[in-house]
């Protein structure tokens, strides 16, 4: 008997499972929130791929093979999925060619970590971190390996085999896997190496350069969109038509103001679409516990998405802590509920550097998605701020955009930047656009 827990879903993709897998309810929830299309595999199939994030791309030279072999049950102990990818003898070998293969598979987002070793660890470090996204750290005891991923946020470790007794390498590996990436002011700094890597490599294409072709969006656009009706005068009538054209042209959710969310649930019964509620809007100022009341309300009356505003003043203000303890705290109850939250930035009140620092918090507390904006702000989402946020986010955390978004060429915009889901009030004038 397989059973499936909120754990195994992905952020994304098709989610694969043995036939007759047990779902947890949360999980099915989440599946179903995320727009995850679960594939039931038939018998004598191959097994379900594991989540990116529960994926470990593992590789050695010839110098570094026993000790790979040495680490490879206390990976698996770990509950994670190993990717070998050799050598897998003692044959010599050169570390550049294993160090590309890890680090690519990491930087493609098919494993979340990889680890690499060699005699020293210091070619194959030089050797990934050339691969754009892949931030390799040489670690050589606990310390080292602790401040690599509280402060650079590394993805990719390397060890030095000739260096580290097995039980000094285990200490290293076990206190890189699970110590977190602090962000805060961390974060504006790896975002600065990011831009050092963007200067003098290749880096990515400009986001919407005017002779790029449209990016081909697989599916209904509808699937991606949020149809969003968040006015204060918004009337009983005005949601239950939202819903109906939520439920003919299959949005992803109505996004509207928690006072209206028992009637969407009613009106949305029976459907895919989804409740989407917001949480210490627009101004993000709330206490955490009334936000955390606030979500927890809306999702007893049936949400199941919930955009927070996260406290902009305590961010300008250098306090991270304080930030991110306000989202763990709706994340949790989110969660604890099998729903999603997203956590607005309102990026026209911050610089670049505080919107990065947003992202890598927001992502730290555990949420699932980062949004531009209220709608209530200055200005509303930029195709600039979607590329600085899907950066700072990487391939596995959603990325909304929403303010201003009117026309189907702005919504091809910032899909073409990085979002993953839009927020719309023009939803209906977008879909339609797209059919004709």
């Amino acid at each position: 008997m397989h059973w499936v827990t909120s754990e195994d879903v992905p952020r994304s993709g098709d989610l694969r499972v043995p036939a007759g897998a047990i779902f947890t309810p949360s999980a099915r929830e989440l599946a179903e929130s995320r727009a995850i299309r679960i594939v039931e595999l038939a018998e004598g199939q191959a097994a379900p791929a594991a989540a990116p994030q529960k994926i470990v791309a593992l590789g050695a030279d010839h110098g570094g093979f026993r000790l790979k072999e040495i680490l490879k049950p206390l990976l698996a102990g770990l509950g994670l999925e190993i990717r070998d990818i050799g050598v897998h003898d003692e044959k010599p070998a050169d570390y550049p060619d294993i160090a590309l293969k890890v680090a690519e598979q990491v930087a493609r987002g098919e494993a979340g970590r990889g680890i690499i070793i060699d005699g020293a660890g210091i070619g194959s470090s030089i050797a990934a971190n050339k691969v754009t996204g892949i931030r390799a750290a040489l670690c050589y005891d606990r310390a080292s390996a602790r401040n690599s991923r509280e402060h650079n946020d590394s993805n990719v470790l390397t060890l030095g085999a000739r260096l580290l007794t097995p039980s000094q390498a285990e200490e290293v590996l076990r206190t890189w896997l699970e110590t977190p990436f602090a962000g805060g002011r961390h974060a504006a700094r790896v975002e600065k190496i990011a831009r050092i890597e963007r200067q003098y490599g290749q880096g990515p294409a400009p986001a919407v350069p005017e002779t790029r072709p449209q990016p081909r969006i697989e599916g209904p656009i509808a699937s991606l969109i949020d149809h969003t009706m968040l006015r204060p005068e918004a009337t009983r009538a005005d949601i239950v038509k939202l819903c109906g054209e939520a439920r003919q042209y299959g949005f992803a959710t109505v996004c509207i103001n928690p006072y209206w969310v028992p009637l969407a649930a009613s009106e949305l019964a029976g459907t895919a679409v989804k409740v989407c509620t917001v949480a210490g809007f627009p101004l993000g100022a709330t206490s955490t516990e009334a936000k955390v009341a606030e979500s927890a309300a809306a999702l007893r009356a049936g949400a199941r998405e919930i955009d927070m505003v996260i406290n902009v003043g305590a961010l300008r203000s250098g306090d991270s802590d304080t930030v991110k303890m306000d989202i763990q705290a709706v994340a949790r109850v989110c969660h604890d509920a099998g729903a999603i939250v997203k956590v607005i930035l309102e990026t026209a009140l911050l610089d670049d550097a505080q919107k990065t620092a947003a992202c890598g918090l927001a992502q730290a507390a555990g949420a699932d998605f980062v949004k531009t904006s209220t709608g209530f702000g200055p200005a509303g989402a930029t195709v600039q701020d979607v590329v600085l946020m899907r950066h700072a986010v990487g391939p596995r955390m959603g990325v909304k955009a929403a303010g201003g978004i009117r026309t189907l060429d702005d919504f091809r915009a910032m899909v073409a930047a990085g979002a993953n889901r839009v927020g719309a009030s023009a939803s209906v004038k977008i879909v339609e656009a797209a059919g004709k």
